[in-house]
């Protein structure tokens, strides 16, 4: 069992295996996983029997399509039975109702279940009790480890290794679930972290783990990872508009040209061009977009088969 930010990250016994996130997970168990998933993106057969027989839930009462769908290909490509459940965020006022949700279809019989949650802190008492695996797919401002995974294997396809890279993240650190994956799993990879972000954007609690940076000192690293603005947080006062956030720490055409030949460009998706990325560096060589979007299923392919096997 080991220890999360807000509860147990992985917790493998006789009876479950959840995988709820990377904080204090072994750089053996996330080098483990990248190297399933690099078996079975080379081995990219549309099905397989792997998980015959199996039923796994996707149960998301936060939206997200290109998670859920990426999650949905890996079970089908392994074979599993897939059902699906989506919740509008009205309709789950309560972690109690969730755990009806998920306690309903346990009982009728699935076999593992993939879950995506606005509030924090919701996934850790749904492992407590629910025995069959969970997957996280993001949890409140806690965690996305299989985004972090992904981000993980472009990084070490695209370099040969991770450890001794400094990666810098840009953007809204305070509400990202994906800075802290990226940040607990690079630290215990060996590489070098480091945060920029709008005063009113960081996460004052993080500053011991990476230092906050000005925008220069952040082009100077070899991963240069872009965070999605959240355009819906603009009524709450983080941002006075997507011009002025484009102006002083989006990633423009001219600031690309002041990092290093080596270093490469990463963003989670989905991109809001032309704020936090200039349209012109969504597809440019520099950008591995749409290289990270294609390794998230086999990824959570090795993620899904850790779980049921």
């Amino acid at each position: 069992m080991v220890e999360g930010e807000t509860g147990v990250s992985i917790v493998s016994t006789q009876q479950t295996k959840h995988f709820l996130g990377l904080k204090g997970v072994s750089a053996a168990e996330i080098t483990s996983l990248l190297d399933r998933a690099a078996y079975w993106e080379q081995h990219p057969s549309k099905v397989t029997n792997t998980l015959q027989g199996k039923f796994v839930s996707n149960l998301f009462f936060e939206n997200s399509t290109r998670t859920r769908f990426s999650f949905e290909l890996a079970q089908k490509r392994l074979g599993a039975g897939v059902l699906n459940f989506s919740a509008a965020e009205s309709s789950v006022q309560k972690g109690e109702s969730i755990y009806d949700t998920v306690r309903t279809l346990e009982s009728m019989g699935i076999d593992a279940g993939v879950i995506r949650l606005k509030p924090t802190g919701v996934l850790q008492e749904l492992a407590e009790k629910i025995k069959v695996p969970l997957i996280n797919a993001g949890d409140g401002n806690n965690e996305h480890p299989t985004q972090a995974l992904l981000d993980f294997y472009t990084m070490r396809k695209h370099f040969g290794a991770i450890k001794g890279l400094t990666v810098s993240i840009v953007g809204d650190i305070l509400h990202s679930r994906v800075a802290r994956s990226n940040l607990w799993g690079l630290l215990e990879l060996g590489a070098k972290v480091k945060f920029c972000a709008p005063p009113s954007m960081q996460a004052p609690e993080l500053a011991q783990f990476a230092p906050y940076v000005s925008f220069e000192e952040a082009l100077q690293s070899d991963v240069v990872m872009m965070l999605r603005v959240q355009l819906e947080r603009h009524d709450h006062g983080l941002l006075r508009s997507a011009e002025e956030y484009r102006e002083q720490y989006g990633m423009t055409m001219e600031r690309a040209s002041r990092m290093a030949p080596h270093a490469i460009i990463m963003h989670p998706a989905p991109v809001n061009r032309n704020v936090e990325i200039d349209d012109e560096l969504v597809e440019h060589e520099k950008s591995k977009i749409f290289t990270q979007i294609a390794h998230g299923v086999p990824i959570r392919m090795a993620v899904i088969e850790r779980a049921l096997t």
